[in-house]
């Protein structure tokens, strides 16, 4: 996939513009998908989504190769919902340290493994309440599935930021399930 993707990028940056269509079809429901969980409403990640491909069409040239094409395109949506949700301030729950440290991993990993129809919609309650910021990187590690390293890549962090951050999310997904 990634060969098929540096040609068709070398056919648009060449002049043949109707070959970005190939990059629409192939990315738009993954975009549209990882943006919808970062950014609440629809419409806004509707919009958002056509923003995110203005932007890989005027970057185009940019792309260096220097990470896989599709981890290109999921940092400029990332980046692009991120900015969007924080400029529409979001309520967000802000905890304390010390919360952290006195939930155990073992009961927070029953609670969020818990798959019952009851269980689930309380996570994704709980998902709404994170910021921006956690919902793009639970977004990417659970429901994209993208490796650490990747998500590293993506949002421009360290990879043991990212593993401390998934953590720290986790428990505070846990937190708020218990409140909710």
């Amino acid at each position: 996939m990634k060969h098929d993707d540096i040609h068709i990028i070398k056919e648009v940056l060449g002049g043949k513009i109707e070959q970005f269509e190939h990059i629409l079809n192939r990315y738009g429901g993954q975009v549209f998908n990882l943006i919808a969980h970062i950014v609440p409403c629809k419409e806004d990640a509707e919009e958002l989504t056509q923003d995110v491909f203005i932007k890989v069409f005027r970057q185009l040239s940019s792309f260096k190769e220097e990470s896989s094409f599709s981890t290109w395109i999921y940092r400029i949506a990332t980046n692009t919902a991120i900015s969007a949700a924080r400029k529409r301030k979001h309520d967000t729950l802000h905890l304390d340290d010390a919360v952290y440290k006195e939930s155990p991993d073992e009961i927070i990993d029953e609670t969020l493994d818990n798959s019952s129809e009851e269980q689930l919609q309380r996570l994704y309650r709980a998902i709404e309440m994170l910021s921006a910021d956690e919902r793009a990187l639970i977004t990417l590690y659970y429901m994209n599935e993208k490796p650490v390293a990747e998500v590293a890549s993506i949002l421009g962090l360290t990879v043991s930021n990212v593993k401390i951050k998934l953590l720290r999310t986790r428990k505070k997904l846990y937190l708020i399930m218990n409140d909710l």
